[in-house]
């Protein structure tokens, strides 16, 4: 396996020799996780690909969810004597890491995909198309670390693919929006180019919106099962289900990642800006720098929603984004306190228990 063709380079080989550097000695690889299935992992490693679980040692010190290996990760790994297995010993620095909080009322992380150069935000030139979710889709990718690029799929379905183009733009202020058609082709090229040079991409978009298709489209007919939408509502139905690396035969691998419908950002307050820069500019041209963009005299912001330069639900958008980063802020300093306080009570209990540990 060359694993320059799945996006090692000097970055990760620097790691790699300072991580080495401080371990045990042992006839460790480098290896990439494909595929994740609870607490299991595929890694491709020069030798092939082997099925691995962390280290007793790893899942001891590793304390909240981004700790463990995750699709997309570069990690050192061991093959176990005489079979196609690995242990998985230390997960290697990454560069970008795309995460939302987890479906449900659990207050957690869920991570998306690690070590992304581009995170293609897909969303359909239909009923679907969804603005406020694709704000949300922006500000997790700034976040993250890699570069957002929005993809309108089902081109060749759309009579006014021009409307959506329009509105993409209006909303992913500096991020490449491209318009394509899985089915005749148009514009496959065009994104498939960005990921020249063994760069990373993952796929992000709710279920129906051809996600499934756009690999087919990049990587070759039958790579990914494919579904249709449901005709009276044109949601989809969810083909992908799973995270999965995928190597393009051009150069550069493919995330693809299930349809996430319900996407809640996690509580990184400081890319909210980026998404909405437009916002974040009018706020610098208020009277005052502590300005609440309520009543106060002088409020760039609410000139703007007056004259209608600003959309009113773009802003009511962007302030509930606020408040709920900020609830996940207090919630996740809170459960940090607790997760501390159990963490030395139990190292107490462990010294009452032997007394030689004091010193």
């Amino acid at each position: 396996m060359n694993l320059q063709a799945y996006g090692w380079n000097s970055f990760h080989q620097n790691n790699w020799d300072e991580t080495i550097a401080d371990m045990k000695s042992g006839n460790y690889k480098a290896g990439r996780v494909t595929l994740e299935h609870k607490r299991m992992y595929r890694v491709l490693t020069e030798e092939g690909e082997w099925l691995s679980v962390c280290s007793g040692s790893f899942q001891h010190e590793a304390v909240e969810r981004r700790d463990f290996p995750a699709v997309g990760d570069w990690v050192v790994v061991e093959r176990m004597p005489g079979e196609e297995r690995g242990i998985i010993h230390a997960v290697l620095p990454r560069t970008s890491l795309f995460s939302r909080k987890a479906a449900g009322a659990t207050i957690a992380e869920q991570l998306i995909a690690v070590n992304v150069d581009i995170v293609y935000l897909v969303m359909s030139m239909n009923d679907d198309f969804n603005s406020r979710r694709l704000e949300r889709y922006l500000v997790a990718a700034y976040d993250s670390g890699a570069t957002p690029v929005v993809v309108l799929t089902k081109k060749d379905l759309c009579d006014h693919p021009e409307i959506y183009m329009e509105e993409a733009r209006g909303i992913a202020l500096g991020a490449d929006v491209y318009a394509i058609s899985s089915v005749t082709g148009e514009g496959i090229e065009q994104v498939t180019e960005l990921l020249k040079g063994g760069k990373t991409a993952a796929l992000l978009g709710s279920s129906g919106v051809g996600k499934s298709s756009l690999v087919n489209a990049i990587c070759g007919e039958g790579t990914m099962a494919v579904q249709g939408i449901r005709e009276d509502d044109a949601k989809g139905r969810h083909t992908t289900t799973h995270r999965e690396l995928i190597k393009i035969p051009s150069g550069g691998v493919l995330i693809d990642t299930p349809g996430m419908r319900e996407f809640q950002l996690w509580n990184e307050s400081e890319s909210l800006d980026a998404g909405f820069k437009d916002i974040e500019e009018l706020a610098t041209s208020c009277r005052f720098s502590d300005c609440g963009h309520a009543s106060e005299p002088g409020c760039a912001i609410q000139e703007a929603l007056q004259s209608g330069a600003l959309p009113e639900d773009r802003y009511a958008s962007y302030v509930k984004l606020q408040k709920e980063i900020a609830f996940l802020e207090r919630k996740t300093n809170r459960q940090a306190a607790v997760a501390e306080r159990d963490k030395w009570k139990k190292v107490t209990k462990s010294m009452r228990k032997h007394p030689s540990k004091k010193k």
